[in-house]
């Protein structure tokens, strides 16, 4: 079926598709934008212990407290961080505060589960008559402070492990499995479906029929709803979950055209829809592996948006959880 030109056009011209993540952390986390300045970020371990630090020139109630605040902005931050004790298989924060002149500065370091210290990051100088008094304002404003710091050093600690690991990621193409598209009119999940995994595969990730060794599934899910002028809108999603269904990203394409345009075959509609979104899609599963769009490694620095046509917002992201599980596969 040949689609005509204004319609293929609008295809093309899709609206800004919008990539979110959300895993396995608490109901609040859940849809949660995150900082729109952070990008999506490698994940590192099971859960970050923050004890209550013996060296951070506070008495204890003040101490508690900033144990406690930072584990709050750091899962602010979607960093699933628990104040208190320390499990053996827990990675951990240690805080300490340092007297510069007329100053008090944080110092945190991670510690992976044995002991090996992975790096450091600091806070910003607060005045030593402020952190004197220790209100449980200024605990909370530097541990928010603190917090996206301490996220930018999890994500390259991360990506140095992954880095390190051949089998990791990092270091090989991503094994995928496209299921069965669901929720299209006519032809369009059987096309859709075929269609994504040949773009897909065109792009660097290994393609593949079964969920047997699959690091991610890409889900594809289609909703019409009318709209007026004998309209219809067409919601396309595909989401991206790991192996464990944890999901880690998802594309959306919205598109109105004529009513019942797309109850029969699909043809070139689904072509032009695979081939928007499977650039998306494979920028979810880099990001994930912790190397950005173009085979770099995944940058430190505020995530920049992935340009569209025209210069349009074609895809932006969020962290997705900078210590949140990964396998090495």
């Amino acid at each position: 079926m040949l689609i005509r030109p204004r319609l293929a056009t609008a295809l093309a011209m899709a609206l800004p598709l919008l990539l979110a993540a959300c895993g396995d952390l608490p109901e609040p986390f859940i849809g949660n934008p995150g900082a729109t300045a952070r990008k999506l970020a490698v994940p590192l371990t099971p859960r970050l212990a923050v004890p209550i630090p013996t060296d951070a020139l506070l008495p204890d109630s003040a101490a508690a407290t900033l144990a406690d605040a930072l584990a709050n902005a750091l899962q602010a931050n979607e960093v699933p961080a628990v104040p208190g004790r320390v499990k053996a298989t827990d990675w951990r924060l240690a805080t300490r505060a340092e007297q510069r002149g007329a100053t008090v500065v944080l110092v945190f370091t991670v510690f992976n589960p044995k002991g090996e210290d992975q790096g450091t990051a600091e806070g910003a100088p607060v005045p030593t008559d402020a952190w004197a008094a220790a209100s449980p304002v200024t605990l909370q404003q530097a541990a928010a402070q603190a917090a996206p710091g301490i996220t930018t050093l999890l994500t390259r600690i991360e990506a140095a492990r992954q880095k390190a690991d051949p089998n990791s990621l990092f270091n090989r193409p991503a094994k995928v499995m496209v299921t069965t598209v669901t929720g299209a009119p006519g032809d369009g999940n059987d096309a859709l479906t075929r269609q994504m995994k040949t773009k897909l595969s065109g792009l660097g990730p290994v393609v593949q029929d079964t969920e047997t060794g699959a690091d991610f599934i890409v889900q594809g899910q289609v909703q019409l709803a009318a709209i007026p002028d004998n309209q219809q809108r067409v919601e396309i999603q595909w989401i991206v979950r790991t192996a464990a269904s944890d999901e880690r990203g998802r594309v959306v394409q919205l598109n109105n055209i004529p009513a019942g345009t797309l109850d029969h075959a699909w043809g070139d509609v689904a072509i032009v829809v695979a081939s928007e979104a499977a650039g998306g899609v494979n920028d979810v599963l880099l990001r994930q592996s912790g190397r950005e769009p173009g085979g770099e490694p995944a940058r430190d620095s505020d995530a920049q948006s992935v340009r569209g046509q025209g210069g349009t917002p074609a895809l932006q992201g969020h962290d997705s959880g900078a210590v949140r599980p990964t396998s090495s596969k």
